[in-house]
């Protein structure tokens, strides 16, 4: 760890202990020290299996020394050849590539854990690995993944409802980020949330989210519908529901665009027309996004009050264990969250 940098450190959690997250958190850190300081937060054995897969796929694989530490700050302290791991959940010991509880519950300790310390001031960012969602059930998550999760803990911790902070997720790819109004929900469900008022707080999240970092972004909004509506023909949500917000923001100042016909929408924002697009749910977003390369995707959280992004795929239960996962998501995402 770089001691000498004042920027405090990025904090990594492991993810699922049963996926491929700690494998490609030990992966990752041959790249730190170009990316800076970071901490892990996870489970000390788990890290070392991890290690010891990761070594036997690749025996030129660096081999770091942990050291555990009880704070961020005792983190600092420790001599370059050390990298740091918070004990952030109870010892685990679960079988590589199954859903489990005991799983589900570690990945919500740990995630909980870099939340708390990134709310105090404690951290540049938050890089989550995959979690799965099933295990996270099991265990007693009331959360269905990551966004939302965080989402309920910082506003717990400012005192608010989940409702007064909005957050949204982003996706990101070589020459395409796209935001999306719904996430986890069936799909029926999805068209129901595509209200005036959620879809107006997605692109505003997206315009401050831009905006912060130096330029009002091109936002091109997608249509619900196959060629959006074509007039009403295929439906009526383009009609009352998208245009109506779009022409209120773009009054107010906002570079927005929209409806647009989703199946083109995606590759005119690739070819440099838009810089953004928000996308109506989960699969119109993401496919595009994963249709790119899943090594370069990552997944920035808009609306939390700290940084936090993460790797674009899952769990990967059919390569855990096996040291060949490769990290090349997780390392966009740190870069990303820098």
């Amino acid at each position: 760890m770089n001691t000498t940098s004042k920027r405090p450190p990025v904090l990594i959690t492991m993810g699922d202990p049963a996926g491929i997250g700690p494998e490609i958190v030990v992966k990752a850190l041959n790249a730190r020290p170009a990316l800076g300081p970071c901490v892990v937060v996870g489970d000390g054995a788990t890290m070392q299996r991890a290690q010891a897969a990761v070594a036997q796929a690749n025996p030129d694989a660096a081999r770091w020394h942990w050291a555990e530490v009880d704070s961020v700050a005792a983190a600092a302290q420790l001599p370059s050849d050390r990298v740091a791991l918070v004990q952030a959940c109870a010892p685990v010991n679960v079988a590589w590539g199954r859903v489990q509880a005991a799983a589900g519950q570690a990945a919500a300790d740990c995630i909980r854990w870099a939340a708390k310390a990134a709310l105090a001031g404690q951290a540049s960012a938050v890089v989550t690995a995959p979690i799965h969602k099933e295990a996270l059930a099991l265990a007693g998550v009331e959360h269905p993944g990551h966004t939302e999760y965080l989402q309920a803990l910082a506003a717990a911790h400012r005192g608010l409802s989940v409702t007064q902070m909005p957050v949204r997720m982003m996706l990101s790819a070589p020459g395409l980020h796209t935001v999306l109004v719904s996430i986890h929900v069936a799909l029926r469900d999805a068209i129901d949330l595509l209200t005036p008022e959620r879809l107006s707080e997605t692109i505003v999240l997206t315009h401050r989210y831009f905006a912060d970092r130096g330029a009002a972004p091109r936002i091109a909004v997608a249509g619900l519908n196959p060629h959006a509506g074509e007039g009403g023909l295929f439906g009526r949500e383009e009609i009352e529901t998208i245009a109506p917000v779009v022409q209120a923001l773009k009054a107010q100042g906002l570079y927005v665009s929209g409806p647009h016909a989703p199946d083109t929408v995606f590759m005119r924002a690739r070819q440099g027309e838009f810089d953004v697009v928000v996308a109506m749910y989960h699969d119109q977003g993401l496919i595009p996004v994963k249709l790119l390369g899943l090594e370069h995707g990552v997944n920035t959280t808009l609306g939390l009050p700290f940084v936090r992004t993460s790797p674009d795929h899952g769990t990967a239960f059919d390569l855990a264990g096996t040291g060949r996962a490769s990290a090349e998501s997780l390392l966009a995402a740190w870069a990303a969250a820098l």
